[in-house]
């Protein structure tokens, strides 16, 4: 937790070989052996350890006590005065627990060695009598010195009779960052411990107690003081002096002082040398008294989240200081300011030097080169641009430099070969273009190189390796890089990872791989592999435990011992990998073979009690799912679709707290899976295109979590049970292509995941079990899901994560449309179509703000279209065909470039329909017109329209000739008027006729 505790200073570490009396001594021994009684106190304490795995206790044999591992003895008077029996190896911020701790209880047999002055029993796993402190340690008057540090069994409060222990110099219990159930409501009795140099109490709950900086001030001899972790409310008391003019060490990390970092009242301690007060919350400015710090030389202000922590003048007399920590603080100035306010007397003493995680700008300047003892460089998950001065050529000390996570652009500058005690070089995530430079392959000292994520393009020769003898991790994944060496070269390093991720490796399998027999994460996805996989490749990596061939052109079969291999994570997806599978490998957590062409059927044994995350989409795996699939009791995502699989599921899956299960597309044949109704964290379920039967349970509303549910295409009956309204996650529900009858339940408002307001996408949260658990159908396992939408079949891949959709179509559904459905604003495809839907459609459907694809066709609605229908601004496709609906078409808005496309298909069959985009027009009050308000409202026909004119013109002829043959003067004044006519046209075209012959003649 504490990341500058591993650069202590040396001033730390021979403080502590002052109280530890340098390193452990020989044993010796008094006379002819050690004191009987203090043989029978040891041997009983080691009665109360039920546990050495280390073998710390394995030499308590025989007489002699003082020649026992751990023990000390005095040479003048034979008692036993010291026992060591720290934890080997330990891990300082993991369990004691889980390491080659001593286990079982600190016994009170202690006490009979009364001249012990040194009890070291850190980093085990010890507990108390009753799991208590041990508070008979308060009479063992002679202790100088107490490390019960790790010891985290001990639960209650801190008694308060270590004040009895006035010899005390050195005490340490607790454990920062350890899940410590000990507290302390009063400290004062620290005050009786005149002779304390050194007290570390972290991890210790003293959040009750205010006066803390008092009662320290009152102990001048302190030269440490660790109060790590403590949940301290407060560092600002006011403290009229200050006593610990000899305080060297003051760790105050990880509390929660929530304060403005200068009113602080360590300041005053001018004589400290380490100061760290990470993770604190503290805000502001630093005093100037900071200035006056002189012999300071370690400072750590990270995790506090306080951009106005700006290098100023403050720093200037700092010319002691050798680390300094500013990470995680979201500082936002320009990184050559920061730079250039670094003391400059401090300038070729700095060796660690840390502003990750902040919003720092602008490009590194030259002036990094001036900072020659700089060992650690991190600036990564910053926003710092421009290309990597030449000047870094002169940090020649320099271990570890970490540039990732930036906008750095441009070439690496050759001179990164001259930083010959180079160990790390992280530059990954960045902007970075051009070849990767030769010279890295002189960097001896280099155990990880990563370059991942930049534009880098070239060629990876074997000079690029040349000199990497001790490279252990390497990463150049996400570049355009090819890797082209010799098919015979060996390589001169021994690596433990290797990711070269769409980087150009093919289209052979690289031989030299075949000499890495100690990688154990392996990623050569998307690396243009067309090959069979080569006999040597399974043993060469029977201890890797994640394996990523994915995405190549990759042949072959899944060896038959695959049970038998290390395998944690394996992606194989994506290739031509054909054969059975192999039972599973016992430790497997993620096992991906999806589109591939696996045949057989899945391994009746699964014994993978591990396994979070299974992919076999894809496939052509037949038979049953095994009984067997009942023992993954850790699965969480399953993906088994688009295979030939048939049967039944086991309901022995009542087992499985499962997240995400897609079954579809196989000819799987059962009632809805009863496993699920304890599938209280399912929220992705896809059984779409199987043989499923009977009823939806009415116990799928218990299930909270859902957000994806589709089950179209297969025979499910009944009705659309009430209780899926209670599915406030839910934003995608596909029920369609089934037997389903009754009514759509009303209270769809329930559905609040399809709202703007509560709508989130699937991808937002991380909660699978195997830390991939953000599933976004494409995103986590790739599928690619067909979704009928906008009168068409459509591919969604990653997108379906944002995909908001009802589709109840193709079943027997009748009622009304509910009118609450108009609150789902965040909706985009809702398809009710072919079902026997009835009434008017939801005056307030304008609220589906969102909607893109709406299909109400083939069911029996009537009523007028309401006007509301023009607000959607985002709709691209509607189908109201072949329903009863009458009135004038609603326009405006989207409308209208709807109805440029072909009106026809979107209302066709509702013949009490008119207006534009239909050629019948509407009267006033919306209906058709035909000739005289009375007139029905029916369609154009032509048929009729041409036989009725045809009829009436022969009538009409017929009439006129009957009147002239009865009616004499109608005939004889009809002739008149007709010779007169023609005798008018005649005189006026021979006129005419004259006029033009003379023009024509004249010219």
């Amino acid at each position: 937790m504490h990341r500058t505790a591993s650069l202590l200073p040396l001033i730390i570490i021979s403080a502590s070989s002052f109280f530890t009396g340098g390193a452990p001594q020989p044993p010796s021994s008094h006379g002819g052996g050690c004191i009987a009684a203090e043989r029978t106190a040891l041997l009983s304490f080691k009665e109360g350890i039920t546990s050495d795995p280390a073998g710390l206790l394995a030499s308590w044999r025989g007489q002699d006590c003082c020649r026992w591992r751990g023990v000390n003895c005095s040479n003048q008077t034979g008692h036993v005065i010291g026992l060591r029996l720290r934890s080997p190896n330990p891990d300082l911020y993991g369990d004691p627990c889980e390491g080659n701790s001593l286990f079982g209880e600190v016994s009170p047999a202690l006490l009979s060695l009364e001249h012990l002055e040194h009890l070291d029993l850190s980093m085990n796993c010890l507990s108390g009598p009753n799991d208590s402190f041990p508070v008979f340690l308060g009479q063992m008057r002679n202790l100088r010195y107490l490390n019960l540090t790790g010891l985290t069994m001990f639960t209650g409060r801190v008694p308060p009779q270590l004040g009895n222990l006035s010899k005390m110099q050195y005490l340490s219990i607790g454990q920062a960052g350890s899940r410590s159930q000990m507290y302390s409501d009063d400290i004062t009795w620290l005050t009786n411990l005149h002779l304390l140099q050194h007290v570390s109490i972290g991890g210790i709950n003293l959040s009750g107690i205010h006066t803390w900086p008092h009662t320290l001030n009152m102990i001048p001899s302190l030269r440490v003081i660790s109060l790590s972790g403590c949940s301290l409310q407060s560092a600002n008391q006011s403290l009229p002096y200050l006593n610990l003019t000899r305080l060297e060490k003051l760790d105050l990390s990880w509390n929660s002082f929530d304060h403005s970092i200068a009113t602080s009242w360590f300041w005053k301690a001018t004589s400290l040398k380490y100061l760290n007060l990470q993770a604190n919350r503290l805000s502001g400015q630093f005093p100037d008294a900071l200035g006056n710090m002189t012999s300071l030389q370690v400072l750590d202000v990270s995790e506090n989240w306080n951009k106005y922590l700006m290098v100023t003048g403050n720093l200037k007399n700092l010319c002691s200081l050798n680390i300094l920590d500013f990470s995680n603080n979201e500082i936002n100035g320009d990184i050559a300011v920061m730079m250039g306010g670094l003391p400059e007397c401090a300038w070729e003493s700095l060796q660690e030097l840390d502003f990750s995680y902040n919003s720092l700008t602008g490009t590194l300047p030259n002036l990094i080169g001036t900072f020659s003892s700089l060992r650690r460089l991190k600036l990564n998950k910053n926003n710092l641009t421009g290309s990597i001065p030449p000047g870094i050529g002169y940090l020649t000390c320099l271990a570890a430099l970490d540039l990732s996570n930036n906008c750095f652009s441009g070439s690496v500058p050759f001179e990164i070969g001259s930083l010959t005690n180079l160990s790390s070089l992280d530059l990954r995530n960045n902007n970075f273009s051009g070849i990767v430079p030769s010279e890295i392959g002189a960097l001896s000292d280099l155990t990880s190189l990563v370059l991942s994520k930049n534009n880098f393009s070239g060629v990876i020769k074997e000079t690029h390796f040349a000199g990497l003898k001790g490279l252990k991790n390497i990463d150049l994944s996400s570049n355009s890089l090819k890797i082209e060496v010799d098919s015979d070269w060996l390589p001169p390093f021994r690596l433990e990872s290797a990711l070269f991720s769409s980087c150009r490796m093919g289209p052979l399998f690289p031989a030299w791989l075949q000499w890495q027999q100690e990688i154990t994460k392996l990623d050569i996805s998307s690396t243009a592999l067309v090959d069979r996989i080569p006999d040597w490749f399974w043993s060469t990596f029977s201890r890797v435990t994640y394996l990523d061939m994915s995405d190549n052109q990759i042949s072959g079969n899944l060896p038959a011992h695959l049970d038998d291999m290390a395998f944690e994570e394996l992606y194989l997806s994506s290739n031509r990998l054909t054969g059975p599978i192999p039972p599973f490998p016992g430790n497997i957590t993620v096992f991906d073979i999806s589109n591939n062409s696996f045949s057989g059927t899945l391994p009746s044994n699964l014994e993978a009690v591990e396994l979070q995350t299974l992919l076999m989409y894809s496939n052509q795996i037949g038979g049953n799912i095994p009984e067997s699939m009942c023992k993954l009791e850790m699965l969480g995502d399953l993906d088994l679709s688009s295979n030939l699989l048939e049967g039944g599921i086991p309901q022995c899956f009542e087992n499985i707290s499962i997240s995400y299960l897609l079954l579809s597309n196989n000819s799987l044949s059962d009632t809805f899976p009863t496993f699920l109704h304890n599938g209280k964290s399912l929220e992705f379920l896809d059984l779409a295109w199987n043989k499923f039967y009977g009823r939806i349970p009415t116990w799928i509303g218990e299930l909270r979590r859902l957000r994806f549910v589709r089950l179209s295409h297969n025979t499910f009956s009944g009705t659309i049970p009430v209780e899926i309204t209670a599915l406030s996650y839910l934003q995608y529900l596909d029920l369609s292509g089934n037997n389903i009858s009754g009514a759509i339940p009303v209270h769809l408002s329930n559905l609040t995941g399809m709202t703007r307001k509560g709508f989130m996408p699937i991808s937002s949260e991380s909660t699978g079990p195997a830390g991939l658990g953000s599933v976004t159908v494409a995103g986590q396992f790739g599928a690619i899901l067909s979704i009928i939408t906008k009168g068409q079949e459509l591919k969604y891949g990653g997108t379906l994560a944002y995909f908001v959709s009802i589709d109840l179509s193709g079943n027997s559904l009748t009622g009304e449309i509910p009118t609450d459905i108009s609150f789902l604003d965040a909706l985009i495809n809702l398809n009710l179509s072919s079902n026997h839907l009835s009434g008017n459609i939801p005056t307030k459907i304008g609220g589906l703000r969102s909607l893109e694809s709406l299909d109400l066709s083939q069911n029996k609605l009537s009523g007028e279209i309401p006007s509301s229908l023009s607000s959607l601004t985002s709709l691209s496709y509607l189908n109201m065909s072949y329903n009863s609906l009458s009135g004038r078409i609603p326009s405006g808005h989207q409308l209208d470039t709807l109805s440029a496309d072909n009106p026809a298909l979107m209302y066709i069959g509702n013949n009490g329909l008119c207006g534009p985009p239909l050629q019948k027009n509407c009267s006033g009050n919306g209906t058709v017109v035909h000739g005289h308000p009375g007139s029905s409202n029916r369609e154009f026909e032509p048929l009729t329209f041409y036989f009725g004119l045809v009829l009436g013109l022969v009538a009409g002829l017929w009439s006129v000739f009957c009147t002239f043959l009865f009616k004499k003067t109608w005939r004889i004044a009809y002739f008149q008027l007709f010779d007169e006519l023609c005798d008018r046209i005649y005189v006026y075209v021979v006129v005419k006729w004259a006029s033009f012959t003379r023009k024509t003649d004249e010219e």
